[in-house]
């Protein structure tokens, strides 16, 4: 299954549209770009393949899979990107601003039910993040 992050970037932070076969599946905020600095930047566009993890913290959310100079990238929920993303996705049911977002549990059980048929069905689950092509600024 290909699932794709368009991204616009903001000074205060990056939103994200993730959709699946062109289909809005839910909204995502990032950190801004810093170029791909530890805990402080969102990863750098490209293709990564996901796997699924579970922790206490987070319950069960995704893994992003060879990341370039980065570990434990993960699509977890959070409602505030500076608050609480050091590098990682968080996939939210609707933006309130340029970096937060709002019910981000039910958009990530959303995205984690999609991700769930594919790996039923023994399909690899990748995510492409790009840029806005229609983002001027």
């Amino acid at each position: 299954m290909e699932l794709e992050l368009v991204r616009t970037y903001f000074p205060s932070g990056t939103n994200g549209r993730i959709l699946a076969q062109r289909r809005l599946v839910c909204f995502s905020i990032e950190l801004t770009w810093k170029d791909n600095r530890t805990g402080v930047s969102c990863i750098p566009e490209g293709r990564y393949a996901l796997a699924k993890r579970g922790s206490r913290k987070f319950g069960a959310h995704l893994r992003g899979m060879d990341v370039p100079e980065r570990s434990d990238i993960l699509i977890h929920p959070a409602n505030d990107a500076l608050q609480e993303l050091k590098g990682c996705i968080a996939p939210v049911s609707s933006l309130s601003g340029a970096g937060p977002g709002l019910r981000s549990r039910c958009a990530l059980q959303a995205l984690i039910s999609l991700a769930d048929e594919a790996f039923r069905r023994k399909e690899p689950v990748c995510l492409t993040i790009k840029s806005d092509p229609y983002e001027f600024g």
